[in-house]
């Protein structure tokens, strides 16, 4: 099978698009976003919230825009801009993953005062065609960091593989907990 076709054999496999909201999904309220309502392949959507992440006391990055990736079934992961993160914290890591609408992503190890957090952070320095908006912008996972849109302290999507960032105006569910893979 060629990478173009294993790649399409991926996507094909969503059974969730955006299109319609699944019977489990909750109904938004005013003021709410439904995770269900996001599209697939994502949608990228800048947000002008200060967006922070840090360790402790040591800022890692800072911005008053990032961008949001939306896509069905999770909550957005943040993107910020390269000039926004603290470059001599970070140390290349050798851990990749690959998302079928974004590509192949690089780590970064997070270097503190006290020690090293092992790959936090991400960028797609690459990204397939649809993704080109977050090309060499960083995100990370909120259980590994303290990451803040505004003064909200961000919840940690559940799963090791996802992302998302869970802030107060999203309802679900969403990826990541037991039972969900086949979404």
């Amino acid at each position: 099978m060629s990478d173009s076709e294993d790649l399409k054999r991926h996507r094909d496999a969503w059974v969730y698009r955006g299109g319609e909201r699944p019977d489990f999904a909750v109904e938004p309220g005013p003021g709410k976003e439904s995770v269900w309502d996001y599209p697939r392949p994502p949608a990228y959507v800048r947000d002008d919230r200060t967006v922070r992440i840090a360790v402790g006391e040591t800022l890692i990055a800072a911005s008053d825009h990032s961008i949001r990736a939306l896509e069905t079934g999770s909550p957005p992961a943040f993107y910020l801009p390269p000039e926004a993160v603290d470059h001599s914290r970070l140390r290349p890591s050798s851990h990749r993953t690959f998302c079928e609408w974004k590509g192949e992503a690089e780590y970064f190890d997070v270097v503190t005062d006290t020690g090293i957090i092992e790959a936090p952070i991400w960028r797609y320095p690459a990204p397939l065609a649809g993704a080109e908006t977050i090309a060499g912008w960083f995100s990370a996972y909120p259980e590994k960091l303290d990451c803040r849109v505004g003064d909200e302290p961000v919840q940690s999507q559940s799963g090791r593989y996802y992302g998302g960032w869970v802030t107060q105006e999203l309802v679900g569910p969403w990826k990541g907990e037991p039972g969900t893979s086949h979404w």
